[in-house]
């Protein structure tokens, strides 16, 4: 164990050759190891050329394909079929449950999008990762899309980061957002290596209701995006949802959370825009009536609870602002004259999110924001087990309570 921080000495080193017969002078490699070492390089030579004659013998339009997937470029349709996903979420306004609507952005992608190889750590059916088209990869159809990895949570992460070095292919995979603890090195190692894996986390808060605090995440979106090279996606309804899914499938070199919920959300976004509004991170989804008085930012889930509680503020003359925020890491690498657009200075602002603070000072103190005209509605405790609606009264995540610190901040 002394040998994991000790340093090795002359000594040390003259033992350590003597147990194992090494005779050899330091910094030379023996005649022998070495022409093995040189052989390795040529193993595989007669494979590669096998290879190359089977691309050569394939038409232009599959040689073509193959090329653009291992240059991680999108195919022209993909563009096209999450526009008009987007349209017709917005055309329907559905209530729906973010990971239901990855199930339906997953159903149109991957069909046009054939490199994609999706799975889940034992919970497909709670994820709603898999789409019909896919087949499942085992002993008797290799040609299968889709991998049950069991409970391994942190051997699907590491093998999808594989699968996506190797090349050719766009990896996700699921489970819920409570075991990115078990994921968490790969994650980790994947923005490290900057390949754009994909990790699909639903059940996303105290929305998940009775299963409790043990799947409960209330750290885990702080943690995650505390990881440099980074994008954490929490979207508020299908058509944010669809707009996640298309810029993490068209990262070359940052792996991309998606943080989904269990619960239901209703349709936010009524107005179709062909533009993804996600792409800059956040945007101005309800504008105030008025002077802009007040500034409500949210995720996910808690779009909804601010679109309330700006209704609530507007009916008393306070003109307000609703931000919805799905992705703070590219918020932050736009310019600063547009986030100064989303977030003037002046009004108060509330941040809400059913999760931990950290992480929201710089949008709520700081960036122009001030510490006596901002606050938050959040988590500052572990969950609970109880019904969503109920857990979210319990700890406080409602329109009352946004509407109730708007009112204070304003005196």
């Amino acid at each position: 164990s002394k040998g994991h921080g000790a340093l090795t000495d002359a000594t040390l080193i003259k033992d350590t050759k003597a147990a194992y017969g090494w005779t050899a002078d330091p910094f030379t490699i023996p005649a022998d190891i070495k022409a093995d070492w040189e052989s390795i390089g040529a193993r595989g030579a007669e494979a590669r050329r096998q290879w190359e004659t089977r691309l050569a013998a394939q038409s232009d339009r599959k040689r073509g394909e193959f090329t653009r997937a291992y240059a991680l470029e999108a195919p022209k349709k993909l563009a096209g079929v999450i526009r008009n996903l987007k349209k017709a979420a917005s055309a329907e306004a559905a209530s729906m449950a973010t990971r239901k609507s990855s199930e339906k952005v997953l159903a149109a992608v991957n069909p046009v999008m054939r490199e994609t190889v999706g799975g889940s750590a034992d919970l497909t059916g709670s994820n709603n990762t898999k789409s019909d088209d896919m087949g499942v990869f085992d002993t008797d159809n290799r040609k299968g899309r889709y991998i049950y990895w069991g409970i391994r949570e942190h051997g699907m992460a590491a093998a999808m980061n594989g699968m996506v070095l190797h090349g050719g292919v766009r990896a996700y995979g699921g489970t819920f957002m409570a075991f990115t603890d078990y994921a968490r090195p790969a994650m980790r190692l994947a923005a490290l290596m900057r390949i754009p894996t994909v990790f699909v986390m639903t059940h996303d808060s105290i929305g998940l209701g009775e299963d409790g605090p043990t799947h409960q995440p209330v750290e885990h979106l702080a943690i995650s995006r505390a990881t440099p090279n980074t994008h954490v996606f929490r979207p508020a309804d299908t058509v944010d949802t669809a707009e996640a899914w298309e810029l993490a499938l068209t990262s070359k070199e940052t792996p991309s959370v998606l943080s989904l919920t269990r619960q239901g959300l209703p349709t936010l976004r009524l107005d179709h825009k062909a533009r993804n509004l996600s792409a800059q991170g956040a945007y101005v989804l309800a504008k105030a009536t008025g002077k802009t008085r007040a500034v409500l930012i949210a995720t996910g889930s808690e779009v909804s609870v601010a679109v309330q509680a700006r209704e609530l503020l507007e009916a008393e003359g306070i003109g307000t602002r609703v931000v919805s925020m799905p992705c703070m890491e590219l918020f932050a690498e736009q310019d600063e004259a547009y986030r100064r657009k989303v977030l003037p200075a002046g009004p108060v602002r509330v941040g809400i999110e059913a999760a931990v603070r950290q992480g929201w000072d710089r949008w709520l103190s700081g960036e122009r924001g001030r510490d006596a005209k901002s606050d938050f509605v959040g988590m500052d405790s572990f969950g609970a087990s109880a019904p969503a609606g109920v857990l979210f009264e319990k700890f406080g995540i409602t329109a009352q309570a946004v509407r109730n610190k708007v009112k204070a901040l304003l005196g």
